[in-house]
């Protein structure tokens, strides 16, 4: 199954501000997560990567610096900023509220019980 532009660019941000929420990371590994959480059904290029995290650094919700990888080469590492974990939370109250949305809108026996309705 392909996922479609329009929903892989509005997701892009949550998933990318998730992931260095883990921790510290580069760019060839965000991709590989990326892949790994979605079970390989998202597959993202460099050229969709790092404009997104060169737009999050430019807002300050992601900070860079350069270390050298394990071959000797160097490596841009990104790490969440805390406006960063900021702009994450509040995507997680926005994700929350579309796939609340989503949930109720495809099956409307969770419409009557999430509303408290029957």
């Amino acid at each position: 199954m392909r996922v479609g532009k329009d929903l892989v660019a509005a997701a892009a941000t949550p998933i990318v501000l998730g992931i260095l929420a883990e921790g510290e990371s580069y760019g060839y590994a965000i991709l590989q997560r990326i892949g790994e959480l979605s079970d390989g059904r998202l597959e993202w290029s460099d050229g969709m990567l790092y404009p997104l995290l060169h737009r999050l650094e430019r807002l300050g919700h992601v900070e860079s610096s350069w270390g050298v990888a394990a071959n000797g080469r160097p490596r841009k590492n990104y790490r969440l900023s805390r406006s960063g974990s900021a702009a994450l939370e509040e995507q997680r109250r926005q994700w929350s509220v579309v796939t609340e949305t989503l949930a109720r809108a495809w099956d409307p026996g969770a419409r009557s019980i999430a509303w408290g309705t029957t």
